[in-house]
């Protein structure tokens, strides 16, 4: 899996090397949301809410970047797809256990730039990742997801499934974010 060429045109997937972990602020976040869910009485629910998001949210990269490096140190696997040499699409699964939800692996990070989006990139990153956690023993993914419509309903096609508990820790990180659990 070191380098794997794929049947995407000129895209490479690759593992990334630590030292490329903060290039994932590359990755061209721009995006119009019109629709986000939130939890509430035990069910998923959405309502409208307008954003035209330009970049990576204030203090985003220097909040998460030790929380990757650290996902990195530990075994996680940080998969990038290029096109020439330019970064445009990331998935990141950590291996460690999930804190509340033990057979679980953290699915911390999965963006594809706005340029790339509806080719089929993050599905890709998606099942590699799954893959490999299926290899190391893993029975799911746990996502805590940006709760725009576009984001929560790409997981639960994939087979995500909102979660009414949450795992403490993380729901503690993500507050707003919708919470789901994908058991292979």
């Amino acid at each position: 899996m070191r380098g794997l060429e794929n049947t995407m045109g000129d895209i490479t997937i690759r593992r990334l090397e630590r030292h490329e972990v903060e290039n994932v602020w590359q990755i061209e976040r721009r995006e119009i949301v019109e629709d986000v869910y939130y939890f509430a009485d035990g069910k998923l629910q959405s309502r409208p809410e307008f954003y035209d998001t330009r970049d990576w949210p204030e203090g985003e990269p220097e909040l998460y970047t030790p929380i990757l490096l650290d996902c990195f140190d530990h075994g996680g696997v940080f998969l990038g797809a290029f096109h020439q040499d330019k970064l445009i699409a990331v998935g990141v699964m950590d291996a460690r256990p999930v804190q509340d939800y033990p057979d679980l692996r953290q699915l911390p990070f999965l963006h594809v730039s706005h340029d790339w989006r509806g080719q089929k990139l993050a599905s890709k990153l998606y099942a590699l990742c799954l893959n490999i956690a299926k290899e190391q023993g893993a029975a799911g993914f746990y996502i805590s997801a940006t709760s725009t419509r576009r984001t929560v309903d790409f997981y639960m096609r994939q087979g995500g499934v909102p979660t009414a508990k949450p795992d403490r820790t993380l729901y503690e990180l993500e507050p707003d974010d919708i919470h789901l659990i994908h058991r292979f």
